[in-house]
């Protein structure tokens, strides 16, 4: 499995307009002269096109005027390819944006950025497992949104307009407080009720102490005389 993948990516390169300012490969044969062909052909505007010649991809992104490409095989998942473009661009333009390489001369970066191409690769290829993953995460996540978004139109469909489901909410809300205060009122109450009964019950012990103190003692005076 690593020997296949290490062989996905085959020649890559960055360019403004249709002039290739770096590229890199380890392979020989006619990939760079398909891919500039390629170039030729491709939009001005934002985009993504994949193109499929003798078992390769040729894959590009074109972003601000300038195009990214990899050529793949075929056996090289379209999400790995497509994280790689976006990793090379994000890189390219960290080192060169803001007009370093509008004047750039045709594969003047070769010296600086080839090698930087190189890397990429390499990284791609090696967390290929964790890209895929991601990959699925967004896919399920884009899933969930489309599941809710199309609940929301169902319930507008109902008639259950936005505002209908803020005031509804609005009344939970304000029932729920009603429930709490009726409860704190129900416990004080209970409370003081309880109070009550305790000051009866004790009013009573009294009263029995005092009625058995005047019984055995006949009066308030429990003393006795000796003389």
């Amino acid at each position: 499995m690593d020997e296949e993948r290490s062989g996905w990516f085959i020649y890559s390169f960055v360019a403004r307009g249709t002039m290739v300012l770096a590229e890199y490969t380890e392979f020989t044969g006619n990939f760079p002269a398909i891919a500039a062909h390629c170039l030729q052909k491709l939009p001005s505007s934002n985009s993504k096109f994949a193109y499929s010649c003798d078992q390769h991809i040729f894959n590009f992104l074109v972003h601000d005027g300038y195009a990214y490409c990899v050529v793949a095989k075929e056996s090289a998942p379209k999400h790995v390819s497509v994280a790689f473009l976006e990793r090379l661009k994000a890189d390219f333009r960290k080192r060169y944006g803001g007009g370093k390489a509008d004047t750039a001369a045709a594969k003047s970066l070769n010296k600086d950025f080839g090698p930087v191409i190189k890397e990429h690769m390499q990284y791609i290829i090696d967390h290929a497992e964790e890209i895929e993953k991601l990959v699925k995460v967004k896919a399920q996540v884009s899933e969930i949104k489309s599941i809710m978004l199309d609940n929301i139109d169902k319930a507008i469909d109902r008639g259950e307009k936005i505002n209908d489901l803020q005031e509804k909410t609005t009344d939970l809300h304000n029932q729920a407080q009603d429930f709490k205060r009726k409860g704190q009122q129900v416990r004080k109450k209970m409370w003081l009720q309880n109070m009550k009964v305790k000051l009866v019950v004790l009013g009573i012990l009294l009263i029995l102490v005092l009625v058995i103190w005047v019984s055995v003692c006949h009066g308030f005076n429990c003393t006795k005389d000796h003389n």
